[in-house]
C-alpha cells in the first residue's frame, strides 16, 4: 500500500463500459515523515468515497482489481482506505481531526 494525498478530480465523459460510474481521482505520493507531496501523480479509481485533501491509501498492480468496486475491470491503481492518523516513533505525523 501507498501513501497518497488526493490533489484532483479527473473526468472522463466517454470510457470503456466496465468504468462507467466509477470516481477517478489525481493523487500525489506523499513522505510519510513530513506530510510533503513528492512531486509524483497518477490517477486512481475510488473504492472508497475519498475527497480533495484527503490522506489515502491506493494499491497498485494486479491487487488494484480486487475490490468489489474494481473486480474485473481494468485498474492499475485504486484507492482502498482514507487514512485518520499516522504515527511515527510515538509521535503523530497526521491526524485527520486536526486538519
Amino acid at each position: 500500500m501507498i501513501l497518497a494525498r488526493v490533489v484532483g478530480t479527473v473526468v472522463s465523459t466517454r470510457k470503456e463500459p466496465k468504468i462507467e460510474g466509477i470516481k477517478f481521482l489525481l493523487l500525489e505520493k506523499i513522505n510519510p515523515s513530513n506530510m510533503q507531496g513528492k512531486g509524483d501523480y497518477l490517477v486512481a479509481m475510488d473504492s472508497v468515497g475519498a475527497g480533495l485533501g484527503e490522506i489515502v491509501f491506493f494499491v497498485a498492480g494486479s491487487s488494484s482489481r480486487m475490490t468489489a468496486t474494481t473486480e474485473g475491470k481494468p485498474s492499475d491503481a485504486t484507492i482502498i482506505s482514507i487514512v485518520d492518523s499516522i504515527d511515527i516513533k510515538g509521535e503523530y505525523v497526521y491526524r485527520k481531526d486536526k486538519e
